[in-house]
């Protein structure tokens, strides 16, 4: 037998850097609270959608504004669409540069488990949905992107409901497995989703985008400089016939991370993160969810009809059963050929738990589905249907599963106080 140190196993969900667990730990507390006004702006929406007043609801949500001379005299619920949620996106685009640069999936060890269950987590539900579509009369296949997105705000607003004590490092992968799945959420939108390009108006966008690189990469933070660049090239990527939400993410991308000399203090990106994050996750994207999931049962041709339709059926079973397969399947392969083992006192119940989580899609599923099947459309409004019902359920099984779980954490945290209190040890060395 070789007497040769043997290599530490190495851990999937291993326990992250300190400035790390912290950061992440702001984040979501941010996204939790964001959550719960995405919560309430979607139940909102429903109810006026079917009460009395639903006309009112859609006259709202018709209401054009802007100058028609730029082709900007969009509705409020386009705005919604195309405006606030750049915000979101851009945000996403920090977070997303963040992680790879400066965040402790730097290291290709970390990243290959979230980026790995992101691409399962998606390409399952495409899968299933397609082979529902396309095997059922009156299916859709436009609508195949649909369930491969996961909403980070109302899955961490679930989460921090339902558990207070699952491992750091969980939250950590659900956070960044959201995060992926934005960038190629974002991509899909892009490169499926755009009917008609302009070449023009995108070279043009090309300007503005470079004098905002410019100035951020010299650490200017001039807002009445960085605002009429980011709306100019925002304003241009949409002219293009590219969905606008694509320049949030540009412009998040050109921000830079680190900082140009050591010091205390936050590096640009951050300061923006920091700046920008509470008005994505309390205005635009409750905002957003407000004109988007406002739909009449009555109206999208009755439960039933609703029920039956292959849309539907796709998306909540690419919600509920494809996301959960496409994620744990991608960790247990990433796993499996890896040698890796989960980590300390976490279990594969919590990896199923986080993955019926991630089966929580909304805010970029309702924007896929509109641009899929445009917007006010039969099969538009049973999109939404689907996408609320799957996601419901999902939170509700990962609800089950998840509890179970913090019960167990609950219980080992109260067995370790019992023991230091037996070892004499004094309490303030009782907590990390």
């Amino acid at each position: 037998m070789s007497d040769a140190p043997r290599r530490p196993a190495r851990h999937l969900f291993g326990r992250g850097s300190w400035p790390e667990v912290s950061r992440i730990g702001d984040i979501l507390r941010a996204e939790t609270v964001g959550g719960m006004l995405l919560l309430g702006a979607a139940v909102a929406a429903l109810l006026w959608a079917n009460s009395p007043w639903s006309e009112t609801y859609r006259d709202l949500g018709a209401l054009r504004l802007g100058p028609h001379a730029l082709h900007l005299d969009l509705t409020l619920a386009q705005w919604a669409a195309d405006g606030l949620l750049a915000i979101f996106f851009f945000v996403a685009g920090l977070e997303l540069k963040r992680e790879f640069v400066a965040g402790d999936l730097r290291d290709p060890r970390r990243a290959v488990l979230p980026v790995a269950a992101a691409v399962g987590g998606m390409a399952v539900p495409a899968l299933i949905y397609t082979t529902i579509n396309a095997t059922s009369p009156g299916g859709a296949l436009t609508g195949w992107a649909v369930p491969t997105a996961t909403d980070i705000a109302f899955a961490l607003a679930v989460l921090g409901v339902i558990s207070t004590h699952l491992p750091s490092a969980l939250r950590t992968f659900l956070l960044t497995l959201a995060v992926v799945d934005d960038l190629l959420a974002i991509v899909i939108i892009a490169v499926f989703y755009t009917s008609s390009l302009h070449l023009l108006p995108l070279a043009a966008a090309l300007v503005p985008l470079a004098a905002f690189a410019f100035l951020v990469q010299k650490r200017v933070r001039s807002w009445w400089l960085l605002l009429p660049l980011a709306a100019l090239t925002w304003g241009l990527v949409h002219a293009s016939g590219i969905h606008a939400t694509v320049a949030g993410v540009l412009l998040g991308f050109m921000v830079p991370v680190l900082r140009k000399s050591e010091g205390p203090g936050p590096g640009l990106a951050e300061h923006f993160e920091h700046r920008w994050r509470p008005l994505s996750a309390g205005l635009a994207v409750p905002v957003f969810a407000f004109f988007a999931a406002g739909v009449s049962v009555a109206g999208a041709g009755g439960i039933g009809a609703t029920l039956r339709d292959p849309v539907t059926i796709g998306i909540v079973a690419g919600l509920v059963v494809g996301k959960c397969l496409g994620v744990l399947g991608a960790t247990w392969l990433v796993q499996r050929f890896t040698r890796a083992s989960l980590g300390d006192e976490v279990s594969w119940w919590d990896v199923l738990g986080l993955s019926l989580l991630a089966g929580v899609g909304f805010t970029v599923s309702l924007l896929i589905g509109e641009l899929a099947f445009g917007v006010g459309s039969e099969k538009d409004e049973h999109a939404r249907i689907g996408i609320l019902a799957g996601s419901v359920i999902a939170a509700l099984l990962a609800t089950i599963v998840l509890r179970a779980r913090n019960r167990h954490y609950q219980r080992l945290a109260a067995e370790e106080e019992l023991d230091a209190d037996a070892d004499g040890i004094p309490d303030v060395y009782q907590k990390d």
